[in-house]
């Protein structure tokens, strides 16, 4: 196994690894080298769906996205990214990919904490088609002092399709009748310890206890300091890239600009925090400290 870092403070590259039979050594290794960088990208992977499923769940529970048109209709907690056909499926996976080309955290609406997004490449085209990343610990370590300390106790308002609830009629309407999700805009990683800022523009509503006004200054100001530089990573698709980015301490954004004729097809999945719920049913943190 060989790693690669592409930027100083984001993204890995792995080389030289089979993920459905790597070694308990091997992908500790993997693991810290996610929890490290951010964002990984394994290269070189043969996987079924079923081989695909198990190895993200090796990073934590899988759960099945909220737009359900876009499930695999065998194994829904396999969401099908695929651009170019003419399903109602593909319809809404084309228009998630083209949402998805702002700046964003994944499932910052879900009032569960999304840990981390895997997607493998299976059909790639020739050009374009990148995605981008960005490490929020270092845009939260940008912010001056004083900004750190106005907004250390602030929480914000998520919701799927953000304040324009853009894409909200991909949603059955249970789910589209969901009050916003509500998380602190400066999150303590579970795992790392560090601090992140937590925002993004495409699903933020508003930040609670300040009135709009100073939402109106406020977001603008902390979109800002999202892209540091040194702290962003572009990852230039191959079929076989297995690729899972923290959400908890990153966005990203998809670049766009693939052929209209040729088809950009993944395998999504989404894992959630579930160190997260055991803090919660036994009231200890992650390093076993009464919180």
């Amino acid at each position: 196994m060989h790693i690669d870092f592409p930027a100083p403070k984001i993204g890995a590259v792995i080389g030289g690894v089979d993920l459905r039979s790597v070694s308990a050594e091997d992908f500790s290794r993997i693991y810290q080298t996610w929890l490290d960088r951010n964002v990984i990208a394994v290269r070189g992977q043969q996987f079924t769906k079923e081989e695909f499923l198990a190895c993200s769940r090796r990073f934590g529970r899988v759960k099945p996205h909220r737009v359900r048109r876009t499930r695999d209709p065998v194994l829904p907690e396999v969401t099908l990214m695929g651009v170019g056909g003419s399903t109602t499926a593909d319809k809404g996976a084309a228009f998630i990919l083209a949402r998805g080309q702002t700046w964003h955290t994944d499932s910052a609406w879900d009032t569960e904490v999304c840990k981390a997004t895997t997607l493998y490449g299976v059909e790639i085209p020739s050009y374009g088609g990148d995605t981008l990343f960005a490490n929020m610990y270092a845009a939260y370590d940008a912010l001056p002092q004083a900004l750190k300390d106005r907004i250390e106790h602030l929480q914000v308002e998520f919701a799927y399709g953000g304040r324009a609830r853009d894409g909200i009629d991909l949603l059955e309407p249970e789910d589209q009748a969901r009050p916003p999700a509500v998380h602190p805009l400066v999150r303590t990683h579970p795992e790392t310890g560090r601090k992140a800022l937590y925002i993004n523009p495409s699903h933020v509503i508003r930040i609670l206890g300040i009135g709009d006004d100073e939402n109106e200054r406020l977001l603008p100001e902390l979109y800002w300091y999202m892209l540091q530089p040194g702290a962003e990573y572009r990852h230039k698709w191959q079929a076989g890239d297995f690729v899972i980015w923290d959400n908890r301490c990153s966005v990203h954004c998809a670049a766009g600009g693939c052929p209209s004729d040729q088809r950009r097809v993944h395998w999504r999945s989404t894992v959630m925090d579930a160190a997260a719920e055991t803090r919660e049913a036994t009231g200890t943190t992650s390093h076993g400290v009464t919180a």
